[in-house]
Formats: C-alpha cells, structure tokens, sequence
C-alpha cells in the first residue's frame, strides 16, 4: 500500500511512521508536513508545505495513495473556539476533500480523541470542534473514514511527544504506565498499537468509523483469518 502521513513528527505520527516503515505490504509512506522528520529510509518520502491550508499547491503529488493517516492536532489550551477551529477543524476538511476527490479509494484515518462529541452541542470546546471534524470526515466520498478517539497513549522506542506538559506527565509515569497497560488493557494504548491499529484499519477495515481505546486495542491485535 502506498501511505500519506500528516503530523510525521507529532508523538503519534511517529509511531505510525515507524509501523508503517516496518510493514512489509507498505511500499510508500509520504509525509506531509512543515518540518522534516531527520529520518532516511528507501520507502520514505517527504513532501514539506509552508502552509498546509494550501496543499492544493501540491495537490499533484498527493496522487495514488490508498491511505491517510491524519496525525495532525494542536493543543486547545488558551485558545478561543475560532482560532482552534481555523487550525483544526479547517485544516483537517480542506485537506481531506482534497484528497478524497484524487483518491476515491482511499481510507482516511483521523485521531481525535476521547471524549470527541459527536453532538457537537456539548460544553467542552475542543470535544465540540473534534465531533464537528468527525461529521464532516463522514460526509466525505472516500473508501472508509475511521476516527481513532485514544485517551492515554504511552509512547516507546524513544519517541517523545512534543507538548512540553504531556512530555512532563510521561517523564514522570514512564515506570508505571507498562505494568498499567497490562493491567487496563482497554484503557491505555501505546503508540505501536496506534500505528499497527491504523494499519490494520487499511488491510482488513474495521466493525465501525468511531473507534475508541479498547476497539483500537482489538483492532491492533487483528490479523489475517
């Protein structure tokens, strides 16, 4: 399979890249993204844009993929509900119509995150402008959307998230989140299992578009029957 990237350098884009630079059945993983990601492989391939509102100016090399995995997010603290929208919700649609209308067989993967609202009703305004990306992903004429809503994610193989608060929070649970993933299994993730989960989303789809941690767990562990 031949696989876009967004957000390559984010804690979780770097566990999907490495997955997928592990894969055997990926043949090409493209990032997509500001900033490059220091990493050389055969079947790496970076596409670098200034302003990834604008990925119609590359829309030419976005051409052939049968996957999108969308890794992309910001953190919601102190901003108002339109510059998180303009950042998120903005972004994430018009990159995603624009390759739903060059990939028509392509499956589209988005992190959320737990507690997205659906409603878009709710107080909560990331968990609002999160389900109003999730709605609008589903309208979208691609093969299959699936929206992964993680909550806790333990990141390994010396990946680090690049939020100086989450990065401080697992510094200081690093020794305990192995033996509370083995404990609560469908309560804490790690990063392999979000690259081998959205993977497997590609090679075998899943039961329903909206995954959260425990279905993403199984979806992870899935293979080949």
């Amino acid at each position: 399979m031949n696989v876009l990237l967004f957000g390559a350098t984010g804690m979780v884009g770097q566990g999907v890249l490495r997955e997928c630079l592990l894969a055997p059945d990926v043949a090409l993983v493209q990032t997509v993204g500001r900033t490059a990601t220091g990493q050389s492989h055969p079947r790496l391939r970076e596409l670098s844009v200034a302003d990834l509102l604008r990925c119609d100016t590359v829309a030419d090399q976005l051409n052939g993929f049968d996957a999108c995995f969308f890794c992309l997010g910001v953190s919601s603290a102190g901003m108002q509900e339109n510059a998180y929208s303009h950042l998120t919700y903005e972004l994430t649609v018009s990159i995603a119509q624009l390759l739903a209308s060059r990939n028509p067989g392509m499956t589209f993967t988005y992190v959320s995150g737990a507690g997205t609202d659906s409603s878009e009703q709710g107080r909560s305004m990331w968990a609002r402008v999160k389900g109003r990306i999730e709605n609008a992903l589903q309208r979208l004429p691609f093969k299959a959307v699936y929206l992964f809503r993680p909550g806790i994610i333990q990141p390994l193989d010396g990946i680090r998230s690049k939020t100086s608060s989450y990065q401080f929070f697992y510094s200081l649970s690093r020794p305990l989140l192995t033996p509370l993933r083995k404990l609560f299994p469908n309560a804490i993730l790690s990063t392999r299992m979000m690259g081998q989960a959205m993977l497997n989303a590609v090679r075998y789809g899943a039961p329903k578009a909206v995954l959260e941690t425990a279905d993403i767990r199984a979806l992870a562990e899935r293979t080949a029957t």
